[in-house]
């Protein structure tokens, strides 16, 4: 008689989670390729060269809409001519377009590896930029947005993480 192993009703489990090693490996990884907005945040308000660049890679409307104070603009599709005179290899870049839903600063950051630049990319991009309530600019100036509790902690500006 050969028994067969239900499925677990529950769809998460369907697949079972990976080895640890495997998942350790996967999770150091993806730090090495992402960097959430607070942490870049955090490192641009610090005394000092924060050792990096952050770069939006969105049109020059959504430039004037919004960007982070510093980030040097080079559209994506831009990339391939214009970073080498914007751009200094020695030093990390990090990406970001609009937001989640929007893959721009990946194709951004894809360009500048091949290019030759370390890179990572601003999970959460200008979206939760401005919804965890940090400092933007505009062509009108600097601008600040109460953090929404969803996105950032209320009373800290430390979430924990």
């Amino acid at each position: 008689m050969t028994t067969t192993a239900a499925l677990p009703s529950n769809p998460v489990l369907r697949v079972a989670p990976a080895a640890p090693a495997e998942a350790a490996a996967y999770f150091r990884a993806s730090l090495a390729f992402h960097a959430d907005v607070s942490d870049v945040a955090a490192a641009l308000a610090a005394d000092g060269d924060p050792g990096f660049v952050v770069l939006d890679s969105r049109s020059t409307a959504a430039w004037d809409q919004g960007h982070v104070p510093g980030a040097v603009h080079l559209p994506t599709a831009l990339v391939p001519e214009q970073a080498e005179q914007l751009l200094d290899r020695s030093v990390p870049v990090v990406t970001y377009c609009w937001g989640p839903g929007c893959n721009g600063a990946t194709r951004a950051a894809l360009a500048l590896a091949e290019l030759g630049y370390q890179v990572k990319e601003m999970l959460g991009g200008f979206e939760y930029w401005v919804r965890e309530g940090f400092v933007f600019e505009t062509w009108e100036g600097q601008e600040r947005r109460a953090a929404d509790a969803l996105t950032a902690p209320a009373d800290s500006e430390d979430c924990g993480c």
